[in-house]
């Protein structure tokens, strides 16, 4: 009879750890679960710092895109296609009072060598021209053409102070050797058709008054460098060509 009970002590205790064996193997696939699981967070949080990442270079990078204008508090500006700085001004884009650059070094040499080449031509360029202007004596100017003509005339072909080319230091003004400002029709062709080998574009357009904001000028030439070819093969005025606002004034 003990020997039997032994027997059956023994028979039960296999049982038991048979079923225990089983029991562990049911928690082993919850461990490789979990594990996965980190995995996945892991994977997903670090998707997600690289998203947060590469959102913060694209709107560093973005921020001074091709085209965009800008404002450094002086003047407003826009990059071209070769990253240079674009000084924008109309009667939009003002400039503040106290910018005073004087005439741009690369702008003054390359007028010079431009005027040189039309005097060495034939065509009737005199020395004197108009470059660079103050705010404080395009005001004086501005005015007294107000005073002789009346404010709607007037800003039809002076600008307001401020809102100058002149004053930017890459705006210039050819003079005819009677001392006009130039109009005859064969210096005038010339220099529309070669003045963008100098770096210089054709400011005022005939028929785009309603986009720059004043009359044709055939002696005004504005300053741009080696972008400056591009915009006359366009037959864009500045305005149209960078995509910047144009027209009168907003008040």
């Amino acid at each position: 009879m003990k020997k039997y009970a032994l027997v059956l002590l023994g028979l039960f205790a296999l049982f038991l750890g048979a079923c225990g064996q089983k029991a562990e193997q049911k928690n082993e696939p919850s461990a490789a679960v979990s594990s996965n699981q980190k995995k996945t967070v892991n994977k997903s949080n670090n998707h997600s710092t690289e998203t947060q990442q590469s959102s913060v270079s694209r709107s560093s990078t973005s921020s001074t895109e091709e085209g965009e204008v800008t404002h450094n508090g002086t003047y407003f500006s826009v990059k071209n296609k070769y990253g240079d700085e674009i000084i924008i001004v109309n009667k939009k884009h003002p400039l503040s009072a106290d910018y005073a650059p004087g005439e741009n070094p690369s702008a003054v040499a390359a007028f010079h060598q431009l005027k040189a080449d039309m005097q060495a031509l034939g065509y009737p360029i005199s020395d004197n021209y108009s470059g660079f202007r103050s705010y404080a004596y395009q005001a004086t100017l501005y005015q007294s053409y107000v005073d002789r003509d009346g404010q709607a005339a007037a800003d039809r072909y002076s600008a307001r102070p401020g809102y100058s080319e002149h004053q930017s230091g890459l705006g210039f003004d050819l003079i005819d050797t009677s001392g006009n400002l130039l109009e005859d029709s064969a210096s005038v062709d010339w220099l529309k058709a070669h003045s963008h080998e100098y770096g210089f574009v054709m400011r005022y357009l005939p028929g785009k008054e309603a986009i720059t904001g004043y009359m044709p000028e055939t002696w005004h030439i504005r300053y741009i460098g080696q972008e400056a070819t591009d915009i006359y093969e366009s037959g864009l005025t500045l305005e149209e060509y960078y995509g910047v606002e144009g027209g009168d004034y907003a008040d």
